[in-house]
């Protein structure tokens, strides 16, 4: 069956599109992309009114490019109760996300081509959208002995992690990236100076004063930012800085680029849209790591998106239990669920908020995120897999964590009036969400 895609407003960078044309779209791929005339009426589509037909009206809408998530935590296998591959692609195609990239820090943890090969297996069962595993760097994530790396890119791993925390053993990161570099994996960096944490749960800032709780400086984050950039630059390899909280971060970032390393970065909507200002007493749901930082910290962020440094929007989703993040935040688990508002939240914050147009919203979202990634999405020209998402820019709404399909809730964002909602979502040409579902 064809589907046709009418009335829409196209807004695809990859391919300079930005404007009214139809899609027709057969085995899951785009096959013609149609200009539509300013009387309304397109050009001659090939087979476009033939025979079995779906039509897909997208009048007063936008047509974009499946979203790309390249962080997030589905902790399945071994923590379904806090989220499943299931529950967790469903949220993320309810979030506009047609393909997101696993976290390894699962239980057990994806260090081998066993485990990898054990979680796609869950994915190919349960998974509405493309969901990519990543591998982790040492066994274990224990820190001690590098993980099967080779064999994990056998068996499907698209990108290498030891997100949760880093690889403290500067040694032991320099041997595995020569390797990552070799079998074509990128590594996605968390970055975080264990021993320089101190136990701290939010920003070391005036609010974690005023609640008296300990606080995270920004050298956490800065001084493995640094360390990893100049063995990723030693390596020749391929360097991915996760959910960036520091205006340093930029820094490092830019100065890489400049001497034309393979860096890249990504920055999450909540570290863009909130400060420690806005933690409004001993809330979990304002509990992440990194924490939320300075708005100096956070107004730097916004501008290293606008110029193109900190290329990626990523979500970071990390469901917890209700009765987890009930607790204190002295004692509840770092983490916020992310997938179904990281849209809206960043057209909110960047588009309305001057510092993006929405094909640079799009750049961040999908096109860019593929590029870091090296594989052929990101964008609607013909040929590309059918992967899209309709969105609705016109009316404001509040964000409702009960209409969550995820299990977490765990959210800062209840409540906060936006715009930017997901209509429907398209994986290879096949619904994966749709309102009316």
């Amino acid at each position: 069956m064809k589907l046709l895609v009418k009335n829409g407003w196209l807004v695809d960078p990859g391919s300079n599109r930005c404007g009214r044309f139809d899609l027709v779209i057969e085995d899951g791929q785009v096959k013609q992309v149609i200009p539509v005339h300013a009387d309304g009426i397109p050009e001659e589509a090939e087979g476009a009114a033939a025979g079995d037909v779906e039509i897909v009206d997208a009048a007063g809408k936008y047509i974009l490019p499946g979203l790309i998530d390249l962080h997030v935590h589905f902790r399945d296998p071994g923590l379904t109760y806090k989220e499943t591959i299931a529950t967790g692609s469903r949220a993320a195609a309810h979030g506009g996300y047609t393909t997101v990239c696993t976290m390894p820090n699962t239980k057990p943890v994806m260090d081998s081509k066993e485990t990898i090969e054990q979680q796609l297996a869950i994915i190919e069962k349960d998974a509405v959208i493309h969901v990519l595993p990543i591998g982790a760097v040492t066994k274990g994530q224990m820190g001690e002995e590098l993980a099967d790396i080779r064999g994990m890119k056998e068996a499907g791993a698209c990108a290498l992690s030891e997100d949760g925390k880093s690889v403290m053993n500067a040694a032991l990161l320099a041997a595995a990236l020569p390797i990552a570099k070799e079998v074509g994996l990128p590594f996605f960096d968390h970055c975080e100076d264990m021993n320089l944490v101190r136990g701290g749960v939010l920003h070391a800032g005036k609010k974690a004063e005023e609640l008296g709780m300990k606080g995270i400086t920004n050298s956490v984050e800065d001084v493995i930012a640094t360390r990893d950039i100049i063995l990723a630059k030693e390596a020749g390899a391929k360097l991915h800085l996760c959910h960036c909280s520091t205006a340093d971060s930029v820094t490092y970032v830019r100065l890489a680029k400049e001497a034309g390393l393979q860096v890249s970065a990504e920055v999450c909507p909540h570290h863009f849209a909130l400060c420690d200002e806005d933690i409004p007493g001993d809330d979990a749901n304002y509990k992440m790591n990194p924490p939320l930082r300075s708005r100096e910290d956070m107004m730097a962020l916004r501008e290293g998106i606008r110029d193109g440094i900190m290329e990626v929007i990523s979500t970071d989703h990390a469901p917890h239990s209700a009765e987890e993040k009930a607790k204190s935040i002295k004692d509840a688990p770092f983490g916020i669920v992310g997938s179904e508002t990281a849209f809206a939240i960043a057209y909110t914050t960047l588009v309305e908020g001057g510092y993006l147009d929405l094909p640079g919203l799009v750049k961040c979202m999908s096109l860019n995120p593929a590029k870091v990634l090296g594989i052929p999405k990101g964008t609607l020209q013909e040929g590309y897999a059918a992967d899209f998402t309709i969105v609705d820019t016109n009316e404001s709404y509040r964000i409702d964590p009960d209409t969550f399909f995820s299990k977490g809730k765990n959210t800062p964002f209840a409540g906060k009036e936006v715009r930017g909602k997901i209509c429907s979502t398209y994986v290879d040409g096949n619904c994966a969400y749709r309102e009316d579902m």
